[in-house]
C-alpha cells in the first residue's frame, strides 16, 4: 500500500537560518506527499522559494491525472506556501483541514477558499478508495491548527512537523543529533502536547512516518518513538554534562575549560559551548540532553549577568526546562551577582537541584576558588 504515496517535496541547499535563528548548514526540506488512488490525496504544500518546483514534483507524480484533494496538517508557511498556486492550478480540488487552519488560511492569504472546504477533527475519515485517511487532532504540536493523519490501510502516519529534523534529505547526517536540535528549539516548549499525541499514536498501528522535515522513517520505528517519548517529557537522554560559558577577559573560560577537562579525566561526558561564539540551538539542545549543566558567567553592568547568558537562559526557561542539576559558576571583580540572577531566572523551573556551594571567582582563579572549583568537579562527577 505504501508504494501510492510518492514523494513530491523539496530541498533547500540555499537557506542559511531556518525561521530565521536556527543555523542549517546543510539546508532543509520541505517534504509533501501525494497517494495515488482511485481519488487522489496531497499531503501539505511547500515553502514559497519553492512553489514552482514543488509543483513539477506533483505534475510528474500524477502521471496525467489531477489531484482531488489537498490536506493541509500545518499552516506554518514552510509547509502551506503553495496553497494558492495549487488551488488555482487544479480549481476543481477540495482542501482538507481543520476549522483553525482555514482561519489562518484568511490571515495569510486573504482567502480561505470556502466553497471548496472540508473541514474535518479528530475522528474524522477520508476514503479515496484503498486509503482511509484517519485524521487526529494535535494542537500545539506546535501550532493549534495542526492535524495529523493516519492511513490505516497503508499503516502511515502523516506526522505534520513531528519527527521531524533539520537538513536536506541529501545531507549525510545523524539523524537524533539534527532531530533533537530541531525538536528542543521547535517544539521544545510543548512537551505536554505531544505526550498526548504519543499516546493517540500508541493505539495505531504504525511502519512507516512521514514527516514534513526529514526522511521518512520505517525502521527502527520504536527508537524513533523513545527519544520523543524522552524528549517530550523532559527526561534525561544521555548521562553527562553541559558547560555553558561567557567570559570577558578569559578568566571565566579558563574556569570553564578546567572543569571540563577534569571531568573527562574522570570518564565523564561533556560538552562545552561559549555562548558568545557556538551555536545558541546546540548549546540549548545539549541543556536537555544531558543530566547536568554548568552555567559560567561574569557579572555584569553591576546587577545583571553577560548577555549571551541572559539570553540562554531565557531559551531554557522558554521551553520549560526541568528535571536537571544545575551548577554555577559567577565571576565579579568587586560584587559577584551572577548566581543571584540565574537562580532567579530559573526559579520557576521544576525539579531543578543547584549544586552548593556557588564557585565564586573575584577576578581571577586563586587558591580558595581553584579549591572550590574542585569541590565541584567532584559533585558533577558523582
Amino acid at each position: 500500500m505504501r508504494n501510492d504515496i510518492k514523494y513530491i517535496g523539496c530541498n533547500d541547499r540555499e537557506i542559511d537560518l531556518f525561521e530565521g535563528q536556527y543555523e542549517v548548514p546543510n539546508g532543509m526540506a520541505y517534504n509533501s506527499y501525494a497517494v495515488i488512488d482511485d481519488r487522489i490525496t496531497v499531503f501539505d504544500t511547500t515553502d514559497a522559494r519553492k512553489v514552482d518546483e514543488w509543483l513539477g514534483n506533483l505534475e510528474s507524480a500524477l502521471g496525467g491525472r489531477k489531484p482531488d484533494y489537498l490536506v493541509v496538517q500545518h499552516m506554518e508557511p514552510d509547509h502551506s506556501s503553495g496553497i494558492v498556486a495549487f488551488m488555482a492550478k487544479y480549481p476543481e480540488a477540495k482542501i482538507v483541514s481543520s476549522a483553525q487552519a482555514f482561519r489562518l488560511m484568511k490571515q495569510f492569504f486573504g482567502d480561505d477558499f470556502s466553497g471548496r472546504q472540508i473541514v474535518v477533527k479528530e475522528g474524522d475519515k477520508l476514503e479515496t478508495g484503498r486509503h482511509e485517511f484517519n485524521f487526529v487532532a494535535a494542537p500545539m504540536v506546535h501550532w493549534p491548527e495542526v492535524i495529523v493523519t493516519y492511513d490505516a490501510p497503508a499503516k502511515a502516519l502523516f506526522s505534520a512537523d513531528g519527527f521531524g529534523k533539520f537538513g536536506a534529505l541529501d545531507a549525510d547526517e545523524d539523524w537524533d543529533c539534527e532531530a533533537r536540535r530541531y525538536y528542543i528549539g521547535i517544539v521544545g516548549k510543548f512537551g505536554a502536547q505531544v505526550q498526548a499525541l504519543l499516546k493517540k499514536a500508541a493505539n495505531l498501528d504504525i511502519e512507516a512516518i512521514y514527516p514534513l522535515h526529514g526522511p521518512v522513517l520505517d525502521k527502527n520505528l520504536g527508537h524513533y518513538l523513545s527519544l520523543y517519548d524522552t524528549w517530550s517529557s523532559y527526561g534525561v537522554e544521555t548521562e553527562g554534562v553541559q558547560i555553558c560559558y561567557t567570559s570577558v577577559y578569559g578568566h571565566t573560560k579558563a574556569a570553564a575549560l578546567k572543569v571540563k577537562e577534569a571531568l573527562e579525566a574522570k570518564g565523564v561526558k561533556v560538552e562545552i559551548a561559549d555562548l558568545a561564539r557556538d551555536d545558541m540551538a546546540e548549546a540549548v539542545e545539549g541543556a536537555f540532553r544531558y543530566r547536568k549543566l554548568v552555567l559560567a558567567t561574569t557579572t555584569y553592568n553591576g546587577m545583571d549577568i553577560f548577555p549571551f547568558m541572559r539570553t540562554y537562559i531565557d531559551h531554557l526557561t522558554e521551553r520549560n526546562y526541568q528535571n536537571r542539576t544545575v551548577a554555577i559558576i559567577e565571576n565579579g571583580s568587586w560584587a559577584p551577582q551572577a548566581a543571584k540572577v540565574i537562580k532567579g531566572m530559573l526559579a520557576n523551573s521544576k525539579n531543578l537541584t543547584f549544586i552548593e556551594p556557588v564557585v565564586t571567582i573575584k577576578s581571577a582563579l586563586d587558591a580558595t576558588s581553584s579549591a572550590a572549583l574542585d569541590s565541584l568537579i567532584e559533585e558533577l562527577a558523582k
